[in-house]
């Protein structure tokens, strides 16, 4: 598939919690000279918004009247990543475990989903760089489906389970796995990001390490784009 060559290259990769979707497309980022969109931050941007005037992401009219005067902003810099609302810097704050629990009620309203993907497209179409990973849900589907590389990054539900265990030190890993499964089901009512939709390229890194999912998906990227080096 041809591309513009004035805009830069969307890759939209797609996955469920624990996939290591962030940590990958950060890296694929850096090593293709491309810039990186994390699109679950501003899901958590908007809850954060919503909790700092007092109010709970489960009443829908609250939430999008908070997207009224939402000042969002992302840096797209894989090495210099910070998210602000307004003025304030919310790149530590939208991680509490407040926000966390509160994102699937911004994630779930569909007036919401739409506003926030067109500002993902924006984002991507103004970016200073050659081309832009954008990781998330649904970004293969609805937020980019006409990307020249689309990919769903996944892993068997116990490997996910472990190695976000291993992230969150001193967290009961049972706990950790529960929290994992509570989470995609609760995703799963509002978008598919287990199966793969026509043209979406698989990359399952059950049985691979970190650096060899990150060269998994470069060989996804290069073939599709005609990338050849990394930066």
């Amino acid at each position: 598939m041809l591309t513009d060559s004035r805009e830069p290259v969307a890759v939209a990769i797609d996955g469920p919690a624990g996939s290591g979707k962030s940590s990958v497309s950060k890296q694929a980022a850096r090593r293709l000279g491309y810039g990186y969109l994390d699109t679950g931050a501003a899901y958590r941007a908007l809850a954060w918004h919503v909790l700092s005037r007092g109010a709970e992401t489960a009443d829908a009219d609250v939430v999008v009247a908070a997207t009224e005067d939402f000042d969002y902003a992302i840096s797209l810099d894989p090495d210099r990543y910070w998210v602000r609302v307004g003025e304030t810097d919310v790149t530590d704050a939208i991680r509490e475990p407040r926000v966390s629990a509160a994102v699937s009620g911004v994630a779930r309203v569909p007036e919401v989903r739409e506003a926030v993907n067109a500002l993902f497209r924006s984002l991507v179409a103004a970016a200073d760089a050659p081309g832009v990973i954008v990781e998330g849900r649904d970004i293969t589907t609805v937020v980019l489906p006409d990307a020249p590389v689309r990919i769903l990054l996944t892993a068997a539900p116990e490997v996910r389970a472990a190695r976000r265990s291993a992230e969150l030190s001193g967290e009961d890993a049972g706990a950790v796995a529960a929290a994992l499964h509570q989470r995609d089901a609760s995703d799963a009512k509002v978008v598919d990001f287990l199966n793969a939709a026509p043209g979406v390229t698989v990359v399952d890194s059950t049985e691979l390490d970190f650096a060899q999912t990150v060269d998994a998906v470069l060989d996804v990227v290069r073939a599709g784009t005609g990338a050849h080096r990394d930066r």
